[in-house]
């Protein structure tokens, strides 16, 4: 499980959507969201769009891997589609704020590697947020003053990533794929691999 962190606006949406376009073998995990959908966003590309009472019923069923309240909106991520993808050997990608990831860490710690990415300036981020022209002035300054209190949490983070530049940011995001996926741990068969070579030497 690769979880990307950012505050609202850094580039890890775009950061995810370019990572499942290239590489097949990586499910995006589509969370449930009580917020209003946005101009151009889909029902189940973007999030599962939901009422308040719809997700409090299925986080009371327990059907959430994870989920969090952010800006009085709730996100979540059901359990089954990542159990799925996981069972077919697939990477799953979770686009979620550090309240996420944290759950992500106590439900599968040994299965998760996390990534935070970082604007290179405040003022490029609220440029980004203005630039995006999704949300009312009023939401663009409460998602700046939520930025201080997500980027306080990068030291919780396996990898930190400073997106000065999209594609090198994918580069990096790429190569900590390509280790993560080469650890001994994550290796599966791979005793039994070496114990056949060994019988062959």
């Amino acid at each position: 499980m690769l979880v990307l962190s950012s505050p609202s606006g850094a580039g890890k949406t775009t950061l995810a959507r370019r990572l499942v376009e290239k590489n097949p073998g990586i499910a995006m995990s589509i969370s449930h969201t009580t917020r209003p959908k946005r101009k151009g966003e889909e029902d189940g590309r973007d999030y599962y769009f939901v009422d308040r009472e719809t997700f409090t019923r299925m986080r009371d069923r327990g059907e959430f891997l994870e989920w969090a309240v952010v800006f009085d909106n709730h996100y979540g991520t059901t359990r089954k589609p990542v159990e799925q993808a996981l069972a077919e050997g697939r990477d799953v990608l979770f686009d979620v704020d550090w309240q996420g990831a944290a759950a992500l860490r106590v439900a599968a710690k040994d299965d998760v590697v996390t990534v935070f990415i970082l604007p290179p300036t405040a003022a490029d981020l609220e440029r980004r947020l203005n630039v995006r022209a999704q949300d009312a002035p009023e939401i663009v300054r409460r998602r700046m003053l939520g930025a201080s209190n997500e980027i306080q949490h990068w030291q919780d983070y396996d990898y930190v990533v400073v997106n000065y530049d999209v594609e090198q940011s994918m580069a990096a995001v790429h190569a900590i794929l390509a280790a993560e996926r080469q650890r001994r741990s994550r290796l599966t068969g791979l005793p039994e691999f070496v114990q056949n070579l060994l019988a062959e030497l």
